[in-house]
């Protein structure tokens, strides 16, 4: 059907869909206008960005200077290293590395031959300060700490990548991400279920240095827990039972690129400190073996959850929040850009599958009025569904409020749950998300016709997760298949 890909927006009111890429820009330059008009001076915001500079003061190559933005800066004789001193001689390959913590930056030394040696003394780990002089065989470096304020305006224009949006806060995220994307600075994207997040996570690749590289998506809600840390590192032949073969895991695989690691928040606690010496280490060792195998990715997370709130209640480690949070995006809720809906809607059934399908379609602005009043808690990917269900049950050209689902009409009363208030907490709350399940699943593979992978797409759950569900609850999807 072509929506499930979609998640931007287009324009005004009834204008017809699909009239053509320059009436949807004129479309989208209004709205963009009239939103700047608007535009209050509390919406621009700032971010402060640190960086560290290392300055060559003595040896082969004085007067050297690196202003990173780096969270791992490695030095070192071979080219590979951040900041290279190839003509000092009496400098390991790999010397040292300075790792950005919860506490500062770290001096580690890599088991360097002549030693690395802070303010004259011989360390193997020791945290920096503003004016530390690192010396490194014969060569003395002088580190420095820069911060800097940087500004975040409004975008002028309101499409970045496959998202488009004239509201205020859209074109607020699109300046950050453009701001933050050349940075290699690890990124956490929070947000509500649907909100786009791998949609900016793609952004942000697309427009980094790593773009040639790949980008690994890793959804770490949608994968059994017992599969997720080899999904994660890689596992060798025979490391457990179904490893018939060696496989790299997603860090190896985004080896140069980037990996983003979505729902973050679900990751298992005994997980946690494994990811943070990944993180921290740069290196990845597989389940099942000893050795150790270099990573150089940039990090991208995501969670619907806060994960502040997850660290205060125990649930999350407050050393990997820090370690993965040196940047982040917070994406708005589609109930607070609803002057958006108009334009996700006309670039959603103007996407040529749907309109070879279904023909040109517009929603009449009664039908508009209803979508803008929804509350959308599954925000864009709930607003697609909802288009899918209209594209199945609409006649004509004009989309009215009778083709609208009844909960998006307004027609069906919120009521009490219905759950056993004489069971425990836990027990009425576990069968109470059992229903939710059951219904839920029901109704998504009645709409998907029995097909799991369309299901898992309109759903946002990894195939295997449905599958797993249509088993728990002795679904038969086959029986849904459309006739």
């Amino acid at each position: 059907m072509g929506l499930a890909k979609t998640h931007a927006p287009i324009t005004p009111d009834d204008v017809p869909t699909a009239p053509g890429d320059e009436v949807l820009d004129d479309a989208l330059q209004e709205a963009l206008i009239t939103s700047a008009q608007a535009l209050p001076f509390e919406q621009r915001a700032s971010f402060r960005l640190r960086r560290c500079r290392l300055e060559v003061r003595t040896g082969p190559h004085a007067g050297r200077e690196v202003l990173t933005d780096k969270e791992h800066v490695r030095v070192g004789a071979h080219a590979t290293n951040d900041v290279v001193l190839a003509g000092d001689r009496t400098v390991s390959r790999h010397h040292c590395d300075i790792r950005t913590t919860e506490r500062g930056y770290l001096l580690v030394d890599l088991g360097s031959t002549n030693g690395t040696f802070l303010d004259g003394r011989r360390v193997e780990r020791a945290y920096l300060s503003t004016g530390s002089l690192i010396r490194v065989g014969q060569s003395t470096l002088h580190f420095s700490l820069v911060d800097e304020e940087v500004r975040v305006e409004p975008a002028a224009d309101g499409q970045l990548g496959e998202m488009i949006g004239a509201s205020v806060k859209m074109r607020q995220v699109f300046s950050l991400i453009r701001k933050i994307a050349p940075l290699d600075l690890s990124v956490v994207l929070q947000g509500e279920t649907g909100t786009g997040k791998e949609l900016v996570a793609r952004a942000i690749h697309s427009l980094s240095a790593r773009r040639t590289g790949p980008l690994v998506v890793l959804d770490c809600g949608a994968i059994p827990p017992d599969l997720i840390e080899s999904e994660l590192f890689g596992h060798e032949k025979g490391a457990f039972t179904g490893a018939t073969s060696a496989r790299p895991g997603a860090f190896e695989r985004a080896r140069g690129g980037t990996i983003f690691l979505d729902e973050l928040g679900e990751l298992r606690l005994d997980l946690q400190p494994k990811l943070l010496r990944v993180l921290e280490n740069r290196e990845v060792r597989r389940v099942g073996s000893n050795d150790v195998l270099p990573v150089d990715v940039r990090i991208i997370a995501a969670t619907h959850r806060d994960l502040a709130e997850q660290v205060a209640a125990g649930q999350f480690r407050e050393d990997l929040f820090f370690r993965l949070s040196v940047l982040t995006v917070q994406l708005p809720p589609l109930r607070e850009r609803t002057e958006d809906l108009p334009l996700i809607v006309r670039r959603a059934l103007a996407d040529a599958e749907v309109v070879a399908l279904h023909g040109h379609k517009r929603f009449s602005p009664a039908a508009l009025e209803e979508l803008k009043g929804y509350r959308w808690p599954g925000n864009v990917r709930e607003l697609m569904n909802v288009l899918s269900h209209v594209l199945t049950f609409s006649e004509g050209d004009e989309v009215l409020p009778e083709h609208l689902p009844p909960r998006v009409r307004g027609n069906v009363r919120e009521g009490p749950l219905p759950f056993n208030e004489h069971l425990s907490f836990k027990d009425a709350k576990e069968q109470l998300l059992e229903k939710f399940e059951r219904e839920y699943l029901t109704q998504l593979l009645r709409r998907c016709g029995g097909n799991i992978s369309r299901a898992a797409r309109e759903s946002g759950v990894h195939r295997k997760s449905i599958e797993r569900l249509v088993k728990k609850h002795g679904l038969d999807s086959r029986a849904m298949k459309q006739r």
